[in-house]
């Protein structure tokens, strides 16, 4: 019976479709992997223009570019998250294939809801989770997610934003000692200094931003 419901596509192959679930996770790997290298790309790029900005005593441009090599190493520690994610449910995948081979049926696993509850709270993975995760509840491999949960997990938080400290570290292993000629971190400025400041801001720091927008949007 079970072969005559495959041969007229009314049910796949339990062992296809976990096959096809590796697959696609391998393939979501694959991508946070270039994207991981592009962003390290662009941030050299931005590293460079720090020190020649430090040359040049340009300390609003300095601190700026700063901010964004905080972000984009905060982006890359989240990808690597999310790769965590990907592998943790491809794990529970192989040990599936494993209870294949003996009882030629999946059985629910509470490790596969955990790990995919948390993957489709990722905006890099939300799209690809959510559709594995619907195609894991027809096969009887998790329980069925409550609309509301998916439903939230598309409201995700913002990044924080870049904290003094952090900027400080980060300028501190780029120039070293030039950071201790600059003004201190956490010195209040007159609006007129601060004005000046975000006036001498670097015309291509919209064109850094953008482009590590559309690294991340790949």
């Amino acid at each position: 019976m079970q072969r005559v419901k495959e041969a007229l596509g009314l049910e796949e192959d339990p062992k296809v479709m976990v096959r096809k679930w590796q697959a696609t996770l391998r393939s979501e790997q694959r991508a946070l992997d270039r994207q991981v290298r592009d962003i390290q790309f662009e941030e050299k790029k931005v590293v460079k223009s720090i020190r020649e900005a430090a040359k040049r005593g340009d300390q609003a441009s300095v601190r700026v570019l700063a901010k964004q090599v905080v972000h984009t190493r905060k982006t890359v520690g989240q990808l690597y998250t999310n790769k965590a994610q990907l592998m943790s449910i491809n794990n529970q995948l192989v040990e599936q294939l494993a209870v294949l081979r003996v009882s030629h049926a999946l059985q629910k696993s509470t490790q596969v809801m955990s790990a995919l509850t948390q993957a489709i709270k990722l905006p890099e993975l939300q799209r690809t989770m959510v559709e594995m995760s619907k195609e894991m509840m027809r096969a009887g491999l998790i329980d069925e997610m409550m609309s509301d949960t998916l439903d939230s997990a598309m409201d995700t938080e913002d990044m924080e934003e870049e904290t003094e400290e952090e900027i400080s570290k980060v300028l501190d292993s780029i120039i070293g000692d030039t950071v201790k000629a600059m003004p201190a971190a956490g010195k209040a400025k007159l609006p007129q200094q601060q004005a000046a400041e975000e006036e001498e801001e670097p015309d291509d720091m919209e064109e850094l931003q953008s482009r590590l927008a559309a690294v991340k949007a790949q």
